[in-house]
């Protein structure tokens, strides 16, 4: 069992993950994004958003570049793995703090304001209850890790995460005797990939980067009070 959740588990999720969001950006492209509820308690909106996203944001690329980052090059520039563990504990506390809290206040606007739960689907609740169960997790993985400071037990999660993405056959024996707590973990954070493109997380994808390059215009209103038609109506 060990072997198919953290050895073959992850394939499946990632595989999903790409082909299910190119068939849906294919396939149903007008669903392609996050439904605003902004006029509806706009206050405790911005104030959540805030806090998650950029909580999010900051977990999200901490362990993008701590897992998939080759071990040598942290080496070679002299950081200790016992140095990266602590930074790790530092920055993804405060962020996990933040994404919980503010997740917390979107999860309580949405499931408790009538008007905006009625607006809500099965799956934006859903995936947000998961998010928020999955930075639980992730806070809980600290006390753990304050337990290893000299950085090896975080050696086997970037060992793991790199064979998986080389396809090492071995790759799911390197966490095999890890805490409980990371393996959950590990497991939730495959299965949001899993069910990524049939939630609203696929807005994370449409990023407007366009808009930095795109040339101003503006929108102006004719004054005519009158409609000139043309010949052909």
């Amino acid at each position: 069992m060990h072997h198919f959740l953290f050895g073959i588990y992850p394939y499946i999720a990632l595989t999903v993950l790409i082909f299910g969001s190119i068939a849906r950006y294919e396939t149903e492209p007008f669903t392609w994004k996050s439904s605003s509820s902004q006029l509806l308690r706009r206050r405790q909106l911005i104030i959540g958003s805030v806090l998650f996203h950029v909580g999010v944001l900051v977990i999200f690329f901490g362990h993008l570049g701590g897992l998939l980052t080759p071990i040598w090059i942290f080496d070679a520039v002299g950081i200790s793995h016992g140095a990266k563990q602590l930074l790790a504990v530092i920055a993804g506390g405060v962020a996990g703090v933040m994404a919980l809290a503010g997740g917390g206040m979107l999860f309580h606007r949405r499931w408790t304001d009538p008007r905006i739960r009625r607006t809500s689907s099965f799956a934006d609740i859903g995936i947000l209850a998961l998010l928020l169960a999955q930075l639980v997790l992730g806070v809980g993985t600290i006390f753990v890790s304050l337990q290893h400071l000299d950085g090896h037990e975080m050696t086997k999660f970037m060992a793991w995460a790199q064979g998986i993405f080389t396809f090492d056959g071995q790759a799911a024996s390197y966490i095999e005797d890890v805490a409980l707590v990371f393996k959950l973990h590990l497991f939730l954070g495959l299965t949001i990939f899993l069910l990524f493109p049939f939630t609203r997380l696929v807005h994370m994808l449409s990023v407007p980067l366009r808009y930095l390059w795109r040339p101003g215009y503006q929108i102006v209103r004719s004054r005519r009070k009158t409609v000139t038609k043309t010949p052909a109506e």
